[in-house]
């Protein structure tokens, strides 16, 4: 009943050494390969030399115990080969007395090190479970050189027994813990990003004491035209399953961001997504489910558009220093179905900082969710200063919960949004007429020369009257035309089609069908993306 009340390795030791003092001895150490403290199996040796033990655990009788005795965290030093040292490696119970251990470990420095200067004789018994050789357990007596009688050496061999399978339960979780956190965080994006729409700074952190890796994640997603998406989520359930799930959700969740969609209709298709996965899961006991909360921010509308699947509601600290929730109806977790997603849409100023975050962060209110917003909110407000940087208010919201192991993962997102100027870039609007097709070249070849950018003039003229052409022919309408200068230069070219632009392999005899061929030939990538009416066509080129 004492042994084995946690999922730490040291801890499980020092509980099976209390245990033992008084009853059997008045001075128990416990040793455990280095390995299985970190989590690994424990190597097969037999014989001296270094054994890479460490001492895990010690207890007294008296409360204290004197000379050099190794302590706590020490490693064991090089041994000698005996007979005793190999008949522990086979997994035997030996009994010695004080002069038998001095005899076998020969060096006066390693008798200090390991004999205590009141203990007359010592049983020690390994730790054994799954066939492996955890460590050992030495139990000192002072004043009873009469050996171990049967039934002792029985009950101390039934304790480590036990004591040893608590100890392997608790090295395969912190085997799992580590393998989790490690498969997390190589899953998990750079935690520091800059672009021409926000800067970032994510934080992670994962439970402790035995909770599990719970499958928080954050992402930052850069869209063309200089927009980001911002996503934070919450994995149900914990362990490599819930981290497996989180990375196929982000992989899905990017893969639909490169099609430009709403959040909501985003939010949608995983949902269709989980709901499969959920299917395919062999057992109800690693039930498949996320909350999640998307976002995309346009620093040239400087809108951002929300939507949200079960997720704490998003925090918008302004410049002004006002601190608001960002309302937004929730819709269900992913992959309950049947209701749908609703994006909002608002406003941003330039220096406005968005707060993505999972219920963690609420800690210690994270069950009462009320409360936890509430506090969360308060201190957001008083970090809300001007010329606070994104690090120290990240490092400030962790302080805040101590050191504490928590029981559930920590993940959040602080991004600062940024604008672009009405000089870096230009719009116009043209008829469905042939004559529109010089207009947009004339336009556009006075914006660069404005610009000073005239060693793309002759590739982004062949864009826009390839782009302005084929809209004019097949979509009809008013043609809008943009152009972006950051560190790339964006044209832009909207019409009301909803037809999908293909890029096709003209033959040589064919007089057209060369259009996107040669809008893929002038510039570094491009696109398309729709919207209510419509879709536009977006390309990139590098500024030299």
């Amino acid at each position: 009943m004492h042994i084995g009340s946690s999922l730490e390795v040291t801890e499980t030791a020092q509980e099976l050494a209390d245990l033992l003092v008084p009853g059997l001895g008045d001075l128990v150490t416990v040793d455990l390969a280095e390995a299985v403290v970190v989590g690994d199996e424990p190597p097969r040796m037999v014989g001296g030399g270094r054994l890479h033990l460490l001492r895990s655990a010690i207890a007294s009788a008296s409360g204290a115990w004197l000379g050099k005795v190794l302590m706590p965290g020490a490693p064991y030093p090089v041994l000698p080969d005996s007979s005793q040292l190999r008949e522990i490696q086979m997994g035997e119970v030996i009994t010695m007395d004080r002069a038998s251990v001095a005899e076998a470990l020969g060096d006066g420095d390693l008798v200090e090190q390991f004999v205590p200067p009141f203990g007359d004789s010592v049983t020690v018994a390994p730790l054994i479970a799954r066939d492996l050789v955890l460590g050992t357990v030495s139990v000192w007596r002072e004043e009873q050189p009469e050996a171990f009688q049967e039934d002792e050496r029985k009950l101390l061999a039934e304790i480590v027994s036990r004591a040893a399978l608590g100890i392997d339960n608790a090295r395969r979780h912190n085997r799992e813990q580590r393998a989790a956190v490690t498969l997390q965080e190589r899953l998990l994006p750079s935690a520091t990003t800059s672009s021409a729409a926000v800067s970032t700074v994510g934080i992670y952190r994962p439970a402790g004491r035995g909770a599990g890796i719970r499958g928080d994640w954050f992402d930052v997603i850069t869209l063309p035209s200089l927009r980001v998406a911002l996503v934070i989520g919450d994995v149900v359930g914990h362990g490599l399953s819930a981290t497996a799930t989180m990375g196929r959700l982000r992989t899905a969740i990017q893969t639909l961001a490169d099609l430009e969609l709403d959040p909501a209709e985003l939010l949608a298709h995983v949902d269709e997504l989980v709901q499969r996965l959920a299917a395919e899961a062999p057992t109800d006991q690693n039930p498949v489910g996320a909350t999640c909360l998307y976002a995309i921010y346009d620093p040239l509308t400087r809108q951002c558009t929300l939507a949200s699947a079960g997720q704490l509601p998003a925090v918008a600290m302004r410049p002004g220093g006002s601190t608001e929730f960002i309302d937004v109806l929730p819709g269900p977790p992913l992959g309950v179905g049947g209701v749908h997603f609703e994006s909002k849409t608002l406003e941003l100023e330039p220096g406005s900082i968005l707060v993505l975050y999972t219920n963690g962060l609420l800690e210690p209110d994270h069950h009462d969710s009320e409360s936890g917003m509430h506090r969360l909110r308060s201190r957001l407000a008083s970090l809300n200063e001007e010329g606070r940087s994104l690090e120290a208010m990240g490092n400030s919201l962790l302080s805040d919960l101590g050191s504490k192991p928590t029981d559930d993962d920590i993940a959040f997102l602080l991004a600062r949004t940024r604008a672009v100027g009405p000089d870096n870039m230009a719009s116009w609007e043209y008829p469905a007429e042939p004559d529109s097709v010089a207009l947009a070249r004339r336009d556009i070849m006075g914006r660069l020369r404005g610009w000073g950018l005239q060693a793309q003039a002759l590739d982004t003229e062949l864009v826009i009257s390839e782009l302005v052409t084929n809209a004019i022919r097949y979509a009809g309408g008013p043609v809008g035309v943009r152009l972006i200068r950051d560190s790339v230069l964006i044209c832009e070219v909207t019409d009301s089609s909803n037809t999908q632009p293909r890029l096709i392999r003209a033959n040589a005899t064919d007089e057209g069908g060369r259009g996107l061929f040669i809008v893929a030939q002038c510039t570094t990538r491009w696109g398309s993306r729709y919207g209510l009416r419509g879709k536009t066509i977006w390309t990139e080129q590098p500024i030299t």
